[in-house]
């Protein structure tokens, strides 16, 4: 049950629907927000039928003055994810087309070269702690920049990870993932490269902190914020070279290149990706394949060559591959 009841005709449609996500663990905050839009439009147009016909779709769906494209793509697939929820309990619904969300252009995923990244790690490492306001920049950036790259972690997950959950000893190292995307817990290894970096950095930075402290902090209490990193990524971007469009390279973009090389390694190792898919599927905390497949199409429009002993084990691969996790209940 929601903290504020619904009350439209839908109301218990409503309540059902967003007690259904978070019991799958979704936190489904900014959605229910859209929900409570919807229950309102329901009342604003009369609606005393439980039955949702196209032309109340249309309605709906219209683009609003001074409405983003994005905002209004947000409120088409609510409605079009409680539409596929009416009609999967039995409800008579018409269901908007998946076509008719509307899409900015296409982002390319940009896929950083060996050159790339060797720039970028030479510039962060000439990274300097300000003692005023950035004390501990300087250690920082150089190990969670290289975290972030060599295990595909998500950023505000390890942006967010506190000093317990780095377990580290001088030969095995791992992160604890809390409560990440879909509420789910999960284990990280730290490559062996990166092992005594981190013991180096606990010694340096955390000797007398505490294990709720924050490993990656700007000062004690606060971690690294979303403009923290992207602020200083554009900078180091800039300082090695690399240009930017205004849309990328983005900071998500060292994931998508490590999935993308280990993939190709996997590849040219010979191995049976049927097997290792699995591994990477729960290294990067994805819920279904269809995530992971996204990363294959990327490997063969990136290596060509690879694209035969991909598509032994996924003969679907050259397919187009449209992931949209918002489109999932």
């Amino acid at each position: 049950m929601t903290e504020k009841e619904f009350k439209s005709v839908f109301r218990i449609e409503l309540q059902n629907f967003i007690a259904m996500k978070r019991s799958l663990g979704f936190k489904y905050q900014s959605e229910e927000l859209l929900m409570r839009r919807l229950d309102k439009f329901f009342i604003e147009t009369g609606l005393s039928e439980k039955k949702i016909t196209k032309e109340l779709c249309d309605k709906w769906c219209a683009r609003r003055s001074h409405e983003t494209q994005k905002n209004q793509s947000h409120r088409i697939s609510s409605l079009r994810i409680f539409c596929r929820y009416l009609d999967d309990i039995g409800i008579e619904t018409y269901i908007p087309p998946a076509g008719i969300i509307p899409h900015g252009p296409k982002y390319d995923s940009h896929i950083y070269t060996d050159n790339e990244l060797k720039q970028f790690f030479r510039e962060v490492d000439k990274s300097q702690s300000v003692p005023s306001e950035c004390p501990y920049r300087g250690k920082v950036m150089p190990l969670f920049f290289r975290i972030l790259y060599c295990t595909g972690m998500r950023v505000s997950e390890l942006r967010l990870a506190r000093v317990k959950d780095f377990k580290l000893d001088e030969n095995e190292g791992f992160i604890t993932i809390r409560n990440a995307k879909n509420h789910k817990d999960r284990i990280v290894p730290i490559p062996d490269s990166l092992i005594s970096q981190c013991v180096d950095f606990k010694k340096a930075v955390h000797l007398s902190s505490p294990e709720d402290e924050y490993f990656f902090l700007i000062r004690p209490g606060r971690p690294m914020t979303l403009q923290n990193v992207y602020h200083n990524f554009r900078r180091y971007l800039e300082k090695a070279g690399i240009s930017h469009t205004g849309r990328g390279p983005r900071v998500h973009d060292f994931r998508t290149t490590y999935c993308v090389n280990l993939l190709r390694k996997w590849a040219d190792e010979e191995k049976d990706l049927m097997v290792w898919m699995p591994y990477m599927r729960t290294m990067l905390g994805h819920e279904g394949f269809e995530e992971t497949a996204y990363y294959l199409k990327l490997t063969v429009e990136r290596f060509p060559y690879i694209r035969d002993k991909l598509s032994k084990s996924f003969p679907d691969i050259i397919k187009e591959v449209d992931f949209n996790d918002s489109e999932f209940y």
